[in-house]
């Protein structure tokens, strides 16, 4: 059985979570936060009973701060990271990773991500499409699901999936939007990710942002999902075609999303919380660079 641990990112419940898992030999956890919410995925475990040292194997969907940005102290409390190839070298020496989203962030990286150290390479352990992994009487399989991140694995337990980011960003009862920041925004391999996970016998999927989606619910969540990423790429797309700048179209998306979710019966409250969990002004520049990359084949 999943439990979702509320991170409280911002001060805000149902943003970012991490999932708890418990196994015959011992709890595991995928995804762990920011650093920025480490004291609250510590109170999390603590719920259940746990310490950080409990926990000796760590699942990350992908290397993202708002997904793995904890792992390092994760990592120095003895667990062993499991994540996508393309990660390892970003975790281990995160450098490039922590001037990738100061330029996105500046000043506001403390506040939202706190600190990021590497983890020894030891401790990092690549999976690569399909391996299944062992931890007691529990098998963790990985799914290679790029679109979002060209480094997301979604994990599947029995008839779980932690889904990362690739199912996309739901809070409570409110729409599914798709998180598209740079640098890798795909189209057509999300859509191609949504087809693998449309295979698999699921009865709940799991969203860092945010919960769970069950039963008759996730065809129709996936559905809509594919649906809006392809209606956002579809606006950003004339712009692409004009040389529109992009600080000067970012205020236009923002309410054209916020739009589109007022719309469907977000509330003013609820809107902030998407915000926190999937700033849309960064989908901007991500858009643009998946267009660009396209049209240059």
């Amino acid at each position: 059985m999943i439990k979702v641990l509320d991170l409280h990112f911002l001060d805000k419940s149902d943003t970012i979570a991490a999932f708890l898992a418990e196994t015959s030999a011992g709890p595991i956890l995928f995804e762990t936060g920011p650093y920025s919410t480490f004291s609250h995925l510590k109170a999390g475990l603590a719920a259940h009973g746990y310490r950080p040292e409990d926990i000796a194997h760590v699942f990350i969907t992908h290397i993202h701060l708002d997904h793995a940005g904890a792992a390092w102290a994760m990592a120095e409390a003895g667990a062993t990271i499991y994540l996508h190839p393309f990660g390892k070298a970003h975790m281990h020496d995160p450098s490039k990773l922590v001037a990738s989203a100061t330029r996105i962030y500046g000043d506001d990286m403390e506040r939202l991500w706190s600190t990021m150290k590497g983890i020894p390479a030891a401790q990092l352990k690549t999976v690569e499409h399909e391996d299944t992994i062992k931890i007691g009487d529990t098998e963790i399989t990985a799914w290679h699901t790029p679109g979002h991140a060209v480094h997301h694995i979604a994990w599947q337990v029995g008839s779980v999936l932690i889904a990362g980011d690739v199912a996309g960003v739901k809070i409570g009862a409110a729409p599914v939007v798709p998180p598209c920041p740079p640098p890798d925004i795909n189209v057509e391999d999300w859509q191609a990710s949504l087809n693998l996970i449309r295979q698999l016998p699921l009865q709940n999927i799991y969203l860092t942002h945010y919960g769970r989606i069950a039963g008759a619910n996730i065809p129709v969540h996936l559905d809509e999902l594919e649906q809006e990423l392809l209606d956002w790429a579809e606006w950003m797309k004339p712009h692409f075609e004009a040389g529109s700048d992009p600080k000067s179209i970012t205020p236009e998306f923002m309410a054209w999303v916020q739009g589109r979710l007022i719309e469907k019966g977000v509330s003013a409250s609820m809107l902030e919380i998407y915000e926190n969990a999937n700033p849309s002004w960064m989908s901007v520049a991500g858009l643009l660079r998946y267009w660009k990359k396209r049209t240059a084949g």
